[in-house]
């Protein structure tokens, strides 16, 4: 899946969010899986993906990652409850 995407992981609480971007989602997620990536995500144990968006160019992703980690909490929870509500891995289903 090599695009530019946005995405929010999450433990397995779902009580931490993290927000990046990425242009491989399933490598990205699966690094996050297998705490290859040091900092925030393996410190918080940070490795379901629960939301995700898809665009045409990088630039885009990386401004609407940048507004979206100005959000409140409050508001990135309604955005993933809108497509995501049971808050589930939805890294087990990119590849299908």
């Amino acid at each position: 899946m090599k695009q530019p995407c946005i995405y929010f992981i999450t433990n397995s609480h779902n009580t931490t969010l993290y927000i990046g971007v990425t242009s491989n989602l399933v490598q990205r997620i699966y690094q996050h899986k297998h705490k290859q990536i040091k900092g925030f995500s393996s410190i918080y144990n940070l490795d379901k993906l629960v939301y995700f968006e898809q665009f045409e160019d990088m630039e885009n992703a990386i401004l609407r990652e940048k507004r979206l980690k100005k959000w409140n909490r409050e508001w990135k929870n309604r955005l993933i409850n809108e497509l995501n509500p049971s808050w589930d891995d939805l890294y087990f289903g990119l590849n299908s």
